[in-house]
């Protein structure tokens, strides 16, 4: 208790958070390179950060946000140790050509709840270390409003129990930072939203993840949704495409009636016929229920991306029906709502 009331004491003395920071919508794509290749990895070889121009691309398409997967291997190579200073001044780098370009910047730790081959849970890499690596990246982003914290992609085979003691150690060390952003939290299961209120072998993440609790209370569960047959992405066709739509309409009725906020973190289409409608009906959907949604991030643009990767964003390749849905949705009213 002494310690929430100090929280909410430091959270109240902060001067109010930029309009910036809560409002804007979250339109936009993920871009990937930064999370590729093994660890530690050549720069410019293994892994790349996504060059300016790649960047200026998509927010030239009327995007807003831009979905930026990294390592926390690479980040923070040991555990409660200082942030490495060159993986931090080209996330810092990247970050800064985005807010150039109005984009919004979703820092996401693109490493499934693991820190190398040791899950957070373990003994090796504690709630409490996991925590710490936020703290370090809160404080170093307390003071940019364009950046969102994606605390980390699809954790899959942790329990969801154990991942809410994580996951709320990591918004209290943000909080406790002085940071007021926007916060992402995922379930476990690899956080699908068609299996959001499911029974499955890790727990029900709708029932579990409720216990989410916020100092600041500014955060929203991220879920991805494909549209494949196994809703995995891995497929360029999209069967399952009205299925995906309903779930995530089941989704916006839970987030309602439990007066709650989601994020899209990932969806994506191939460029086969139909798949590109499919997936503008569910941006559609998301769009049009901004008090549930604060917005979505299509999957994935990339300069290391191979060139026959069906999900591949090029706007000017196969993808370029996909492109032109997600320009158009990002365009579409109304605006995104705190």
């Amino acid at each position: 208790m002494r310690r929430f009331l100090a929280l909410a004491c430091l959270f109240l003395a902060l001067p109010p958070a930029p309009a910036a920071a809560t409002s804007a919508c979250l339109r936009g794509v993920n871009i990937s390179g930064a999370e590729f290749g093994t660890v530690p990895g050549r720069y410019g070889f293994d892994y790349l950060y996504p060059s300016a121009s790649t960047i200026n691309r998509f927010a030239g398409l009327g995007l807003s946000a831009m979905r930026l997967p990294i390592r926390w291997e690479r980040l923070q190579p040991n555990l409660h140790q200082p942030l490495d200073p060159d993986e931090l001044s080209r996330l810092d780098a990247t970050v800064s050509v985005a807010t150039r370009a109005g984009l919004r910047t979703v820092i996401d730790l693109h490493n499934y709840a693991y820190h190398g081959k040791a899950r957070i849970g373990t003994e090796m890499v504690t709630p409490d270390a996991f925590a710490d690596v936020w703290r370090r990246l809160a404080r170093h982003f307390r003071g940019e409003a364009s950046v969102v914290f994606g605390l980390m992609n699809e954790p899959h085979d942790i329990p969801v129990d154990r991942w809410l003691l994580a996951a709320n150690a990591a918004i209290a060390a943000i909080r406790e930072a002085g940071a007021r952003q926007l916060v992402l939290v995922p379930g476990s299961g690899w956080t699908g939203a068609h299996s959001w209120t499911a029974d499955l072998p890790t727990g029900n993440n709708a029932a579990i993840m409720l216990g989410t609790v916020d100092p600041g209370q500014n955060f929203a569960y991220e879920v991805h949704q494909y549209l494949d047959a196994d809703f995995s992405g891995t497929h360029a066709e999209c069967s399952r495409g009205a299925d995906a739509l309903k779930a995530v309409e089941r989704l916006t009725g839970w987030l309602a009636q439990n007066k709650r906020r989601a994020f899209m973190g990932e969806i994506g289409a191939s460029g086969n016929r139909g798949c590109p409608e499919k997936l503008a009906a569910v941006l559609a959907h998301l769009n049009a229920n901004p008090h549930a949604w604060v917005g979505w991030t299509a999957w994935s643009a990339g300069e290391l991306w191979a060139p026959d990767y069906p999900l591949r964003l090029d706007p000017a390749g196969a993808t370029a029906p996909v492109v032109a849905a997600i320009q158009a949705a990002a365009r579409a009213k109304p605006s995104c709502e705190p």
